[in-house]
C-alpha cells in the first residue's frame, strides 16, 4: 500500500527526533553483535576498558555510523515511521500498545 505524498509532509520533530530515534534503535539491533562484544569486553576489563576495548568500541560505533548516513537506511526508518503515523491517526492506537499482546482471559 502506497502512502499519499500529501500524508509523507514531516514536522520538523519527526525529521530530527522521532525518525534519528527509529534509526538508533533499528541501528543497535543490527549491530547486536557488536553490542555483546563490547559489552563482554567492558565486563571483562573493568576499569581498563578505556584501553582494553578499543578495538571493540571501534567496531562498534563503524557498524552504528554506517547505518546513520546510509540514505537508505533513513528512506526505510522514514517510511516504517509514516506507516505507523498512519495507523495512529486511522485508530488512536499508537505502535506499542497495537504491538502488546492481548490477555488470554478476561
Amino acid at each position: 500500500m502506497a502512502l499519499d505524498p500529501a500524508e509523507q509532509h514531516l514536522r520538523h520533530v519527526e525529521k530530527d527526533v522521532l525518525i534519528p530515534k527509529k534509526m538508533r534503535e533499528k541501528a543497535r539491533e543490527r549491530c547486536s553483535e557488536q553490542i555483546q562484544d563490547f559489552t563482554k569486553c567492558c565486563q571483562d576489563s573493568g576499569v581498563l576498558m578505556v584501553i582494553k576495548c578499543r578495538k571493540e568500541n571501534s567496531a562498534l560505533k563503524e557498524c552504528l555510523t554506517a547505518y546513520y548516513t546510509d540514505p537508505a537506511f533513513y528512506e526505510e526508518c522514514k517510511m516504517e515511521y509514516l506507516k505507523e503515523r498512519e495507523e495512529f491517526r486511522r485508530t488512536g492506537i499508537p505502535a506499542k500498545k497495537r504491538l502488546q499482546k492481548l490477555p488470554t482471559s478476561m
